[in-house]
Parts: C-alpha cells; sequence; structure tokens
C-alpha cells in the first residue's frame, strides 16, 4: 500500500464531516482544523472490530488515521460470526467497540435489538455501487459501510472446459453428453435455498416483495408461477441423474467439492470462499458469471455484503465514521482485495485493472449485476429452513414443485405470524 497517498486522502473525509462537526459543539476557537471537530469531543481512540486474520490493512489505515488526527484506532479481531452475539453482552457494559462487521443480512436483526445505529452521513455511500447500498438499508436507513461483496459464479476447470458456457442449456447438454463416462457437467447445491434462488428468482419468483425500497414480509413470492417453474427445473436435473443422489443435505457440499477436485464434474456453482481450496487442490480454476436460464433471464443469484457497522453504544460516531470513510476507500479497498481476496463493492473499482484481471473477480462483479442483495429484514431468518425442506422434498422426487412451495410458504408465514405476536 502507498502509505503517502492514503495519508492524502484521510483530508477528502475530513471535509466531508465539516457539518457534522459543527453540531458537536464549542466555539471557533475551540474547533481544531482536523475537520473542524470540536476538541471537546475528540476522544482518545476508538475501537473497531475486525474479522480474524483480515486486520492487516485495517491497522495500517489506524496508524495513518492516528498520525493526522491524534485519535488512536485499536483494532481488535473478533470472528465475524461472533461478533453480534459479542455485541450484545459488550455494548450494553461499556466495553464494546465503536464499529462492528456483520454480514448484511443480519442488520435489521441487530438494529431491531437497539445494537446498531444509522449512519449519519449517508451521502458517503455514494461510492459504492447500487447493490451493495441497498443491501444495508433497513427501515429507510443505512447502517453501515460496505467492505467486500460475495455471489456464487460459475466456476469451472479448464483443463475439462475451455470457455465458460453463456446458457444452462449448453450445461445441460454437456452434462448428458458425460454422464455415460461418469462425469458431471455441472453441479450445484439446489436443495440449499442460498443457492437456489438464483433460480427460483430467475423464473419469477421472490422472497419478499419489494415496495419503495422496503421489503414487505406480507407477501411472499415463494410459491408463485415463476418459482413453482424454478422448483421444477431444479427437480428436473436430480430426477435425470445430472446430480449425484449424494448432493443433498449437510456433506452436499463436502461431495460437490470432491468430485470438481478430482476432476469428475466439469464446473460447479460456488462462491469466492472456494477458491483457495479449489486451486490448492490443483484445480485450472476459471470463473464466470452463471449462464442464462432456458427462458433467457440470468440466474439472479443472492448477495451477500460484508459491511461494517456503528454501535448503538458509541459515543464516537462522528470519528467512527470518519474512520470508516477512509477504510473503505477506493485505495484501501483494494488494498484489501490485494491481501484478503474479498471483491470491495466500490463503482470505481469495477473496471480497475487489477480487479478484471482476477478472473473470480470479475465474474463476481460481473454477476452481482443480476444479483438480489439477501433479504436483511429478520423475516428472513423464518425463511430458510421451510424452504430446505421443500427443495430437499423435491430433488428426492418425494413431492411435486406446487405443492412443496405451497407448504414451504404456510410454514414461513405461520412463523413469521407468532414471531411478530
Amino acid at each position: 500500500m502507498k502509505m503517502k497517498k492514503m495519508v492524502a486522502g484521510l483530508s477528502t473525509a475530513v471535509f466531508a464531516f465539516g457539518a457534522l462537526a459543527a453540531c458537536g459543539g464549542g466555539t471557533d476557537n475551540e474547533s481544531s482544523n482536523e475537520g473542524g471537530s470540536s476538541s471537546e469531543n475528540k476522544p482518545e481512540k476508538i475501537v473497531i472490530w475486525e474479522d480474524i486474520e483480515k486486520s492487516e490493512t485495517t491497522k495500517e489505515v489506524a496508524k495513518a488515521f492516528e498520525e493526522e488526527h491524534g485519535v488512536k484506532v485499536e483494532v481488535v479481531e473478533v470472528q465475524m460470526t461472533d461478533q453480534k452475539d459479542k455485541l450484545a453482552l459488550d455494548g450494553p457494559a461499556g466495553k464494546g467497540p465503536d464499529i462492528i462487521l456483520v454480514p448484511h443480512d443480519q442488520i435489521g436483526t441487530i438494529a431491531d435489538q437497539g445494537h446498531l445505529t444509522p449512519i449519519a452521513d449517508e451521502g458517503s455511500l455514494d461510492a459504492f455501487t447500487d447493490a451493495s447500498k441497498s443491501a444495508v438499508m433497513f427501515d429507510g436507513q443505512a447502517y453501515g459501510y460496505p467492505k467486500s461483496v460475495e455471489t456464487p459464479v460459475l466456476m469451472y476447470n479448464k483443463d475439462l472446459m475451455s470457455e465458460a458456457p453463456t446458457s444452462m442449456d449448453d450445461l445441460y447438454k454437456l452434462s448428458n453428453d458425460v454422464k455415460a463416462d461418469g462425469e458431471y457437467g455441472f453441479l450445484s447445491l439446489w436443495d440449499n435455498f442460498y443457492f437456489a434462488h438464483g433460480v427460483v428468482a430467475g423464473f419469477g419468483g421472490y422472497v419478499f416483495k419489494e415496495d419503495g425500497g422496503a421489503l414487505d414480509p406480507t407477501d411472499i413470492g415463494l410459491n408463485n408461477e415463476g418459482a413453482v417453474e424454478g422448483f421444477e427445473y431444479i427437480g428436473k436435473w436430480y430426477e435425470e441423474g445430472l446430480f449425484p443422489k449424494g448432493l443433498i443435505g449437510e456433506s452436499g457440499g463436502q461431495a460437490m467439492d470432491q468430485l470438481f477436485t478430482e476432476k469428475k464434474a466439469h464446473s460447479v456453482m460456488n462462491g469466492p470462499w472456494a477458491v483457495a481450496g479449489y486451486t490448492d487442490a490443483g484445480v485450472n480454476l476459471g470463473a464466470a458469471p452463471m449462464p442464462t436460464l432456458p427462458n433467457g433471464e440470468p440466474i439472479k443469484t443472492f448477495m451477500g455484503v460484508k459491511t461494517y457497522a456503528l454501535s448503538a453504544y458509541t459515543e464516537n460516531q462522528e470519528w467512527a465514521e470518519m474512520f470508516l470513510q477512509e477504510l473503505t476507500n477506493e485505495e484501501n479497498a483494494l488494498a484489501m482485495f490485494e491481501s484478503y481476496n474479498e471483491i470491495p463493492p466500490v463503482a470505481a473499482l469495477e473496471s480497475n485493472e487489477t480487479i478484471t484481471s482476477n478472473e473470480v473477480a470479475k465474474a463476481v462483479f460481473d454477476q452481482a449485476t443480476n444479483a438480489i442483495p439477501m433479504p436483511n429484514i429478520p423475516e428472513m431468518g423464518q425463511v430458510w429452513e421451510p424452504m430446505a425442506q421443500a427443495l430437499q422434498l423435491v430433488a428426492t422426487g418425494k413431492q411435486d414443485a406446487q405443492k412443496s412451495a405451497d407448504d414451504a410458504v404456510k410454514v414461513i408465514e405461520q412463523q413469521i405470524q407468532a414471531n411478530n405476536q
């Protein structure tokens, strides 16, 4: 990272906070030249929880921030999946951080519980992609700064496929062609709603209806005509033996990875988290956006956004946001990508050579244009299990698509109603 450039970038974030600083109280004589913030509300330090083994870039930015502003930024590594529960304990006790890192789909639940506060400077999100901005919105307010984006793409073995197919019809034909040899043209965990959603949504289904940027949990579209068509399409791959019987349930992921690394599967649907394992196993890995469905529509995958959010217990929101604007700017976001291979949803980086020369990163960026952020409202928690059960019934041929979808939606609606009483 070029520290000189990074420090220079701090002044940009400072000017963006001029208006906020004016609300901090104090006279002009009390104000420092560091963003107009009064010396009275300048903290000794702010604390950020960063993910395990992904804190080096954050520490470098923190060092530059302290040198520029005289405010120490303490970077503490905490497993991202543990931060939500840890904040619920540490925050009220006065021991929590100013900033946490969470998957965006948890924002609604954590905010409803009173543990998050909306960001004050929503204009600072203009640098991010539209999809990632929508992902951090809840109840009409923005609740964080996007760090990285994930969505499944097509990954293929270049030793078995010279190029990525652009249609699922091509993959379907390939799968039938290699079936007699005990091989698979394409595999996916379509009994898992995270992966199956792309098909269901591509045919016209939806989880919750979007209305003016908000999600309506009373309008569920997982058993409409398009959704059922998606169920049927998924069932066809299992029924015709194009997916192995072991590709169902908790062991499905392991089975799929094994077939792919043993060169028995030509391609798979998976996310950037799988890259290291595949390349370490010697796969000559290629990546591309998901092929289009038989109806000509894209597979509308779920998208996840790792998000820096502000604790409701922080007394240093202004300074925390100043730091986050710097941490997530174009240069530092690119530095994080180079260090950890996490794809930054900064719009200006979409055409950056470092991104475009990386097949997986480019595929994720391209696929994200058709991806749908996972719903971040609390009601989403009632969707996963009923949908998994419905998909598994279809995959095993135990129940038809329409009844499976109808039953799933009925359970989801009942559970949402019970939780809202």
